[in-house]
């Protein structure tokens, strides 16, 4: 009876099994040594993906080659196929290997996987496929919605239905939380993985994103986020919108209260520490007015904000310099207003250059006179008259005139001496 090729095929198939089947329990895995032709590969596939398992030979000498599956069946035998699994599918076949691919792999198709080379003794190697499951989308819940400064809070994330268990860390402003983790396995070899975090927060913290980063090798960038939800007490600042410079006698004064919380401030007050306000005293809304200032009004005076969270306050000192008596001269070098050592007992400054001016003034007209009056006499030089010669004007000659002249001998008769 003639024997065709396929039928060959088949009872060379069918002997191979039988010998299998009678070798000692536990020979097959005894078969796979060191240094023998016989290699293959471990595989990790993620669910829904292909597999490719390569079954190689080093120095073949015409044996047959076949892939087995976890239940010991015959994928492939050579180049055919007995299991009806078209999942399966011959990639590659030569005397030196056998390639075969899985597509979309699951979880039933986990297992070891045999390559055999059928010598005397046959040879086996073991490529063991390990099926990946992502974690869906991680869920990152919080104990409360909001939390007050101070106080502790809990954030809780989960990854849920992973193979293997994922890893969960936190990060907060660029620095890593430490959580406690607990990992939960499922009826159908699947993890859970929770992992809680705990830290006190601050008013810095408002706003703040807390990350949920996930872990696992069928997975990249899978995180959740939540943002931080802080409440705090008032921040409180008082303003002076006027006056400008130094408060003093007479002088009207206007402040404002700025405060910012969380919630916003529901109550802002304005009162004097440890006295009665003054009577010409008016508070409007965050603004506290003063009119006519004098002496008794100095003390401190203080705006309280409050919240839910809580109170706080921030202070003014008030101190009433007496009213300036005299209106200061504009000068090139004003006094700074804005500094109290200028104020009562502070010494004024000098101008020189008025003082300069004045003397200037002075010296020029000193010498306009002098230059007058050098003038005049130089005018006037040897023009003079006396009563010596009064009536000689009118004499014939000078003998005449002597003689009519005041003084001469003619009015020594006139003189006259009483002697007792």
């Amino acid at each position: 009876m003639a024997i065709t090729g396929s039928g060959s095929l088949a009872i060379s198939l069918v002997l191979f099994v039988i010998s299998v089947a009678f070798l000692p329990k536990g020979a097959a895995e005894t078969l796979t040594v060191e240094g023998q032709n016989l290699a293959t590969d471990n595989v990790s596939v993620i669910e829904g993906e292909t597999a490719t398992i390569s079954c190689r030979v080093k120095d073949n000498d015409d044996s047959v080659i076949q892939l087995l599956n976890p239940n010991r069946q015959t994928i492939y035998f050579r180049d055919v196929r007995p299991l009806k699994d078209s999942r399966f599918q011959l990639v590659n076949f030569s005397d030196n290997e056998l390639r075969v691919s899985l597509s979309n792999v699951s979880l039933s198709d986990e297992g070891r996987y045999v390559c055999q080379l059928y010598t005397d003794p046959p040879q086996e190697a073991y490529a063991d496929i390990t099926v990946l499951v992502p974690p869906g989308n991680p869920m990152i819940e919080s104990r409360e919605e909001m939390v007050s400064e101070g106080n502790e809070t809990e954030l809780t994330c989960t990854a849920m239905s992973s193979k293997p268990a994922a890893s969960i860390r936190w990060m907060k402003k660029g620095e890593e939380l430490t959580g406690e983790t607990t990992v939960e396995e499922t009826y159908d070899r699947m993890f859970t993985v929770t992992s809680r975090v705990r830290f006190s927060v601050t008013k810095e913290d408002d706003g703040v994103p807390v990350d949920c980063i996930i872990d696992h090798p069928a997975a990249k960038d899978l995180l959740a986020q939540r943002q931080l939800d802080v409440l705090y007490k008032p921040e409180v600042k008082i303003v002076v919108a006027y006056p400008n410079g130094l408060t003093r006698e007479g002088d009207n004064l206007d402040l404002t209260c700025i405060a910012e919380g969380k919630p916003h401030p529901r109550r802002i007050i304005w009162l004097r520490v440890d006295e009665d306000m003054p009577p010409h005293a008016v508070v409007t809304g965050h603004d506290l007015y003063i009119e006519n200032l004098n002496k008794s009004y100095n003390g401190t005076y203080r705006c309280v904000a409050s919240n839910a969270v809580g109170d706080a306050y921030d202070d003014y000192a008030l101190y009433v310099y007496d009213a300036p008596t005299t209106i200061p001269t504009p000068t090139t070098n004003p006094v700074n207003t804005q500094d109290p050592r200028a104020g009562e007992g502070a010494p004024q400054k000098i101008d020189h250059a008025v003082i300069g001016g004045v003397v200037a003034v002075v010296m020029f007209a000193i010498l306009c006179a002098l230059i007058v009056l050098g003038r005049y006499f130089a005018r006037h030089k040897g023009t003079y008259f006396t009563h010596e010669a009064k009536g000689a004007d009118d004499a014939a000659d000078a003998d005449t005139a002597i003689i009519n002249a005041e003084g001469g001998h003619n009015n020594t008769d006139e003189k006259k001496e009483y002697y007792i």
